[in-house]
């Protein structure tokens, strides 16, 4: 059965680009491509288009004409970037096609990878792209898309773009050869996981796969919140062991590492169970020493590496943390429950051997959290308190006990 691949970019400005690229893709193997303009200015007779701007423009709200017309390129781009993503979006929900290519400036790029980002994990998505190094944060997201650097502008056929450009097919066609579909043969528990509850996730891990799941770790670095809670409007997870929760205290604090204001909201807007623990809420990210802002000068800072600086919250901030994640747990639609280990919320956070406390121990400050959020939790919530240090076996026990008591396994 052949493949069906999606091409879409600027047919106005990169035509003979894309003709070079459509014909390897047919002289490579049997694939059906169907391809989608995004040219403001134009299209191109080189070969067939099946999808021009104007959708794209409609798409997005507004008319083709209308663009030209005004001569905004900002506004072009976006608006065409937001059709670019419904019609993809629904391209894919109707035919199903197995993988999408693109490639261009800063203008192409972003467009081309607004659409992709619209797609599941695991779909092939390649973008050619002068801009594929420095911060592409914006144009990735937290989507799998894969950035090929074109190292020259994308302007004509040469001796090096045939080879980036060729090699960009071969990555293609290499990865259609050898997909294979997303199949959950097990339930899918996802976890959230620090440098300093690392411990304690490896053991909830192995508890876990012992008794059947697939356990999906993801690092509380933004990226990675954002990536689960993205899997959970999927329907891709089954239930969530949410004991590094970091990330929270970066939105607040203004740290590299946050999540946005919605993180926490995907498992209760999904239904499914939701254990959630303050992981690692006694500390900010920054990076390295000069990043701090000014006003955080005064504050109990640890080097953990040269590019990772964490700072210690304060207990008016953890009070406000516990606001927040019982506003989150009130709205769940399905089972929620916390579980708060009462010796620390990190490797940091601890006493320590001999009473000798580590950097960031704080028991004022962590029961700040705690007061706050049995303050503002409904009844029906259970809080479940464990006299261990979060990274402490005991604890992990304790949290997979009531993870499996919530999916309904004991």
């Amino acid at each position: 059965m052949s493949k069906k691949l999606v091409v879409i970019g600027t047919f106005d400005t990169k035509a003979i680009e894309y003709k070079f690229v459509i014909d390897l893709l047919k002289d490579t193997g049997d694939y059906q491509v169907t391809t989608i303009n995004t040219g403001i200015m134009g299209s191109t007779d080189l070969f067939k288009v099946d999808i021009e701007t104007e959708e794209l423009a409609a798409a997005g709200g507004t008319d083709l004409l209308a663009l030209r017309r005004a001569d905004d390129r900002g506004k072009a781009i976006a608006a065409v970037s937001e059709g670019a993503k419904v019609v993809i979006k629904d391209l894919y929900e109707k035919e199903k096609f197995d993988g999408i290519m693109g490639m261009g400036g800063t203008a192409g790029t972003h467009i081309v990878t607004a659409g992709m980002r619209e797609l599941p994990v695991g779909i092939p998505k390649i973008c050619i792209s002068t801009v594929a190094s420095g911060n592409v944060e914006p144009y990735l997201g937290i989507s799998d898309i894969i950035l090929i650097p074109s190292l020259t502008d994308i302007a004509g056929i040469n001796p090096l773009s045939s080879i980036f450009l060729t090699n960009a097919v071969a990555a293609m066609t290499g990865m259609l050869q050898t997909a294979r579909q997303i199949k959950k043969m097990k339930p899918v528990a996802a976890a959230t996981m620090f440098g300093n509850t690392t411990l304690c996730i490896d053991r909830c891990r192995a508890m876990l796969e012992a008794k059947g799941f697939d356990v999906l770790v993801f690092h509380a670095t933004g990226t990675g919140g954002r990536m689960m809670e993205k899997l959970v409007n999927d329907g891709f997870i089954d239930a969530v062991l949410d004991l590094t929760t970091t990330e929270w205290a970066d939105t607040l604090c203004g740290g590299v590492f946050g999540a946005g204001t919605s993180r926490l909201e995907g498992p209760g807007n999904a239904g499914i169970p939701h254990l959630i623990a303050p992981g690692c809420i006694d500390m900010c990210n920054f990076g390295s020493p000069d990043t701090i802002k000014p006003r955080y000068k005064d504050r109990l800072f640890y080097q953990w590496n040269p590019n990772v600086t964490l700072m210690r919250t304060t207990p008016e901030e953890n009070h406000k943390l516990g606001e927040i994640f019982a506003q989150k747990a009130n709205a769940s639609k399905g089972k929620t429950a916390f579980i708060i280990p009462k010796k620390g919320y990190s490797l940091l956070d601890a006493m320590g051997q001999e009473d000798e406390p580590h950097a960031f121990w704080d028991p004022h400050a962590d029961r700040s959290f705690v007061e706050s959020l049995k303050r503002n939790l409904n009844n029906n919530i259970d809080v479940i308190e464990v006299e261990a240090n979060i990274n402490d076996p005991v604890f992990a026990e304790k949290a997979v006990e009531k993870f499996l008591d919530m999916v309904g396994q004991q």
